[in-house]
């Protein structure tokens, strides 16, 4: 299987977009540490959207994103060139049909938690503040991204409820837009471009994240036995 990726660094800390896997990702100081991650991130991710999964996967980068942002702690601005032009139907609903069960596994992965404000994790700060350590704060830090992810495309959406229930509220919002799917990027927050494409990978890409931080996090804290793993983590 090729997997089609989009490089954005910093420098030599990088992160590995693969494009035609919306949403997955490897992070690493170096562009090598990443393309030694990517394939293990491949194969957790197809068993997470119930995709068939090869026995190999060959990489090819064919975009590049130099930044000044802290790629090593996640932020990202990049566009896909792919999420410049218009959406198909088809590809919109597979998409939302992702970034909804991604916000659905989110949910229940928390839920397994037992104590949702215990952490074993050390306080640490980034370039958007403290790194949330416990459940309950990845939690809320996650969904809470709803309504700036739909913003930056001129939905207006709150943050409440369930994160799926604010992200099936957002995407219903954008279905009431005429033409939504042929809307061009636009210029958002921090000068960045967004489009609808990019929404829904940002959405899947910003769960999986997450999802990842919390389930290590659990594991180190309470044990594999009281959680579960709906995102396919490798153990």
């Amino acid at each position: 299987m090729k997997i089609i990726c989009a490089w954005e660094h910093n420098g030599d800390d990088t992160l590995l977009h693969a494009v035609n896997c919306v949403g997955a990702y490897a992070r690493g100081a170096n562009r090598g540490q990443a393309l030694e991650k990517l394939p293990k991130e491949i194969m957790s991710y197809l068993r997470w959207s119930g995709e068939p999964v090869p026995e190999r996967v060959e990489i090819e980068v064919v975009q590049e994103k130099a930044s000044n942002l802290q790629i090593a702690d996640a932020d990202s601005d990049i566009l896909f060139e792919e999420e410049c032009a218009p959406l198909s139907e088809e590809a919109y609903l597979r998409l939302k049909a992702l970034a909804l069960k991604s916000a659905e596994d989110f949910h229940a992965l928390y839920a397994s938690i037992p104590d949702k404000n215990a952490s074993c994790l050390p306080e640490r700060n980034t370039f958007y503040g403290a790194v949330p350590r416990t459940a309950q704060e990845m939690y809320e830090h996650t969904k809470n991204v709803n309504s700036y992810y739909f913003g930056e495309i001129g939905v207006d959406v709150d943050n409440a409820g369930t994160i799926l229930e604010c992200r099936r509220r957002g995407f219903a919002l954008l279905e009431q837009s005429v033409g939504f799917l042929q809307a061009p990027a636009v210029v958002g927050s921090y000068d960045e471009l967004w489009s609808v494409g990019k929404v829904l990978r940002r959405f899947i890409w910003h769960d999986r994240i997450h999802a990842k931080a919390m389930y290590r996090m659990a594991v180190r804290t309470f044990g594999k036995y009281a959680l579960r793993n709906p995102f396919q983590f490798d153990e």
